[in-house]
């Protein structure tokens, strides 16, 4: 809970219409923590607050909270930009190649690698994609993987996915599936579940009518997926997709960060 005093300090700026960014920082960093030490420059407020946003456990808090960590997180969203699908180009027939931070792509869904709990990233200022995703998106979006797992009783399994809002995000949704992790070498199974995440995940979009979704490079990265076969088969289940559901009228984005990513799907499609 805030400091009285502090609460009525934050009120009377926020009331004044000139609540700057520094003290949305020490509001909410004050109501996830009242007992932390915050820090002096904007730069370690943010790294505090995404810190705190990570480690989260799920649980009530005021309607205000959510009224300013909107109002922050959209001020981080405007100052990063937004990339809409008219600023694409396709690669192939109602497919788009892009580079770029999937947290401003503008489509009807982006698609998280999510752990089997769906929590997001619970390690502070992690740089994975999942943490990404969450921290854009603001702890609504814990909330509701919390309730959808809490509903179903049990962790998610690989392969399926789930739909949520995408509440801070530009994306209106967030589809979440959780890829195989790779040990030691891939086996036949772990094809299987890949190709599974790209499957559920293109369903769902069909079910909810969704006309744009977009794909991060599941399963690499911190799951280990060698990202040449992750490429083959994410391009090989849409393509098919697509040519089963001719009707579905559905744009799909190949998002990556890496240059090593943006060569493997380019070097794909110039194949095909």
């Amino acid at each position: 809970m805030l400091d009285r005093e502090f609460n009525k300090v934050y009120n009377n700026n926020r009331n004044g219409g000139s609540i700057q960014n520094m003290e949305k920082l020490d509001y909410l960093i004050k109501t996830l923590n009242s007992e932390i030490e915050i820090p002096e420059t904007e730069q370690e407020k943010k790294d505090l607050f995404r810190s705190l946003m990570n480690t989260w456990k799920v649980s009530k808090l005021p309607s205000e909270f959510y009224e300013v960590q909107d109002e922050y997180l959209q001020e981080v969203l405007n100052v990063k930009g937004i990339t809409r699908l008219e600023d694409l180009t396709e690669i192939d027939e109602n497919i788009y190649l892009w580079q770029g931070d999937i947290t401003t792509l503008q489509v009807d869904a982006i698609v998280n690698a999510a752990n089997k709990a769906l929590l997001g990233c619970l390690i502070p200022l992690h740089r994975c994609i999942d943490n990404a995703i969450h921290t854009q998106a603001g702890l609504q979006l814990r909330k509701e993987c919390d309730d959808i797992i809490k509903a179903q009783g049990s962790f998610e399994k690989k392969g399926q996915a789930k739909i949520t809002a995408g509440y801070n995000l530009p994306a209106k949704h967030v589809i979440h599936t959780v890829g195989p992790i790779i040990y030691r070498i891939v086996e036949d199974d772990d094809k299987e579940l890949l190709a599974l995440c790209y499957r559920n995940s293109l369903k769902i979009a069909l079910e909810n009518n969704l006309k744009s979704i977009a794909f991060c490079c599941l399963s690499t990265g911190e799951f280990r997926f060698p990202n040449d076969l992750a490429a083959e088969i994410a391009v090989a289940e849409v393509k098919k997709f697509l040519s089963e559901n001719p009707n579905a009228d559905l744009k799909v984005v190949f998002n990556v960060f890496k240059d090593l990513d943006r060569k493997l799907y380019e070097d794909i499609f110039s194949r095909k």
